[in-house]
């Protein structure tokens, strides 16, 4: 095997080909067709292209490119001076162990559902940029997150392929003598094994714990078979697996890490095993509580109630009554640590109650949700002064190479030495700016926008064929106005997300009068672009899609209102650089922090929201626009109506006229100035790199610092 085909297929196994658009070109370019149909996937690409394809190649220029992106790859791999050897040392010396139920870093790996996922996948990638020693833990799901389909009524429909680990970036975690690892965990009155399975993220590793093993009964087995799959029972289970066998997984591995970060309630349960070893080398319950909490850090993410995993009291005790006979330690001891109300424990049990009881510090995730969640939880805390609730903040970010599409960074890197100057401080993004004129400034939203409408139409025939897959109806119609109205001349808002019900995705339907006038404004027409997945279980958020399909298909939005079935990163990274705003109109203050909007700013799109989540400290009046000023009233049908209002407002009297008004050049240089407020006040900030760069110093070492 040449040295070049040895290259290529190690970059296939890590992701940090995922961030670097040659990498990503490079595997695209060998074979563009088959590329899509993979879904992205260079280790699938390569098994579809045989040996002497590669070597026939490698001999041309495309050798050239292999070598010159395998010696960037292996640069940054051995890279000894980094942010966290500077400033950091201790989690470069000891890792920081991450535990999350989802991770989503690339569309090929379907092991994420949304917002949660994607802010773990971009904490792991800027932590390996950043240099610290970060391990992820989480779990190998068979099926992963379901791929939608609409039926030609717009129900939504699940379909859940099988994820091959032969198909995918990972290698089977093995001991010294190369037998597969092997941990046990104990779950009701059975022992349940679990293999692990590593995947590499630049200089992260994310482990993946896996149940599907033929030793275990077959009811054990499907543990990991669906991300959020099953019901209460499926979910305790999985999330015993996460936090139990992501300690003892640890431990098999020798790793001792410097911090055990819970993203979310769902791993709290690793608090469990990490009592049970204090205990074992002799503290006594009190002690260990201490002990646990000086190793533990816990970030909350949802003011929703139903976001906060509860269990009963009956499951708690079937589920860990044999566990805790075992390590030693009183059931009751145990319901007190995860009961809102220690001195009555027949309620229910809630894993954010535990996370917070047993974690050294914790956090929200915006300044807003922070506020919120001490308000929340200060009952916890036998207090009604919520500055007392020891609950902070750090507002996500985006890793932002990961969500620049190949032209923008290319854009970019014309004006600046590299993308990385847009978000190390605000001046050094406008002196970026500065040296970018209007025209070219609105060249790259025409080309990004395109782009993005030559993408919706093939994607729309593709739909349509799906859709034949679930219906009788044969009419091509609709999609074919579809594709002969979406313009890259029109104002294009953008709306995806999943589709939680506080989301509100059809609050601009309210008034479809009004909504038909700014639609079909002859001089200043409107287009949206609606994408998303609702739970599974969840049909008041499928319903929503269904509203939003019917109305797709009325006379007067046919063609100029279009829904994206199958929502995933690789449909958001479209989205994100094509629209010109970014809608977003959820309850406040339920939007914990949000980070889609964050991803529309250096392709040159605007923010549209309610004042919620990060939005709140990133508006400034010149950087895009807010839905009303945070008003908030109690009653949901007025508060819809009022936003709905509010939302229209906005659009009729400030955004439509200053997109669509022009200079003699035929540019929106009012337009254009936004969009560079909007760079220079949002990508600097709201990126994770200063996200992680603040959980390390203020929460991962031991003795914080400014």
């Amino acid at each position: 095997m040449s040295k070049n085909i040895s290259a290529v297929k190690k970059l296939s196994r890590n992701l940090w080909w995922s961030w670097d658009t040659e990498a990503k070109t490079l595997f695209k370019s060998l074979s563009p067709l088959l590329w899509e149909r993979v879904n992205h996937n260079p280790v699938e690409l390569l098994r579809h292209i045989s040996t002497d394809e590669l070597e026939a190649r490698c001999s041309c220029e495309l050798g050239i490119t292999i070598d010159r992106v395998n010696r960037r790859f292996n640069d940054y791999m051995a890279e000894t001076k980094t942010w966290a050897t500077e400033h950091a040392p201790q989690v470069v010396s000891n890792p920081v162990a991450y535990f999350s139920a989802e991770f989503g870093i690339h569309e090929s790996i379907r092991i994420y559902s949304g917002g949660l996922g994607i802010l773990s996948g971009d904490h792991l990638k800027s932590a390996s940029d950043l240099g610290i020693n970060f391990i992820g833990i989480s779990l190998f799901y068979k099926e992963g997150y379901f791929r939608q389909f609409l039926n030609h009524d717009g129900w939504q429909i699940e379909d859940y392929p099988l994820q091959y680990p032969e198909s995918l970036p990972v290698e089977k975690v093995t001991t010294i003598d190369g037998k597969d690892l092997i941990i046990e965990i104990t779950i009701a009155q059975s022992t349940v094994f679990a293999q692990a399975w590593s995947l590499k993220v630049g200089r992260a590793t994310l482990y993946l714990l896996d149940t599907n093993i033929p030793v275990n009964e077959s009811h054990y087995r499907e543990i990991c078979s669906r991300v959020y799959g099953g019901d209460q029972n499926m979910r305790i289970n999985q999330e015993i697996l996460l936090g139990i066998g992501g300690v003892k997984l640890l431990e098999a591995l020798k790793i001792q890490p410097s911090v055990y970060h819970m993203n979310e309630g769902h791993s709290a349960f690793l608090t469990l095993e990490l009592l049970a070893r204090e205990i074992a080398a002799g503290a006594t319950l009190e002690e260990a509580k201490n002990l646990v909490k000086e190793q533990c850090v816990f970030t909350t993410h949802t003011p929703v109630p139903a976001g906060h995993d509860r269990f009963s009291r009956d499951m708690m005790q079937y589920t860990f009554f044999r566990y805790l006979n075992l390590v030693g330690i009183d059931f009751e001891e145990i319901m007190k640590l995860g009961s809102d109300n220690p001195e009555n424990t027949s309620g229910l049990f809630t894993m954010t109650v535990l996370a917070l009881r047993l974690s050294r510090c914790a956090n929200g995730v915006s300044k807003l949700h922070g506020e919120v969640s001490r308000e929340m939880w200060k009952h916890l805390y036998s207090t009604d002064d919520t500055r007392q609730v020891p609950i902070g903040h750090i507002t996500n970010g985006i890793h932002t190479r990961s969500w620049s599409s190949g032209f923008t960074e290319q854009f970019w890197k014309n004006h600046a030495e590299s993308i990385e100057e847009l978000f190390l401080s605000r001046e050094s993004a406008e002196a970026v700016l500065s040296r970018v004129s209007d025209s070219e400034l609105w060249c790259l939203r025409y080309r990004l926008k395109r782009n993005l409408m030559d993408y919706i139409s093939r994607y729309l025939s593709n739909q349509l064929y799906h859709q034949h897959q679930y219906t009788s109806y044969k009419s091509t119609d609709s999609s074919r106005s579809v594709k002969s109205a979406l313009s890259p001349d029109v104002l294009t808002l953008g709306f995806a997300r999943r589709f939680a019900t506080y989301k509100r995705a059809p609050l601009i339907f309210q008034d479809l009068d009004r909504l038909n006038a700014i639609v079909n404004n002859a001089n200043m027409p409107v287009q949206i672009i609606f994408a998303g997945k609702a739970h599974p279980h969840d049909d008041a958020g499928k319903e929503y899609i269904r509203q939003i399909v019917e109305h797709s298909r009325r006379p007067q939005f046919v063609g100029k209102v279009v829904f994206l079935e199958n929502y995933n990163i690789g449909v958001a990274k479209r989205l994100i650089s094509g629209v010109d705003i970014w809608l977003n109109n959820p309850v406040r203050p339920m939007e914990a922090s949000g980070t889609s909007g964050q991803k529309t700013v250096l392709h040159g799109g605007l923010n549209l929201s309610i004042i919620d989540g990060w939005w709140c400290e990133a508006y400034n009046g010149t950087n895009g626009w807010s839905i009303g000023s945070g008003e908030e009233n109690g009653n949901y049908d007025e508060q819809y109506r009022f936003d709905a209002g509010k939302l229209y407002e906005v659009l009729e009297h400030q955004i439509i006229p200053t997109f669509y008004e022009r200079n003699e050049h035929n540019l929106p240089v009012r337009w254009l100035k936004n969009i560079r407020n909007a760079i220079a006040t949002i990508a600097p900030v709201y990126n994770t790199d200063r996200m992680v760069r603040e959980y390390t110093m203020r929460y991962y070492l031991k003795e914080p610092r400014p």
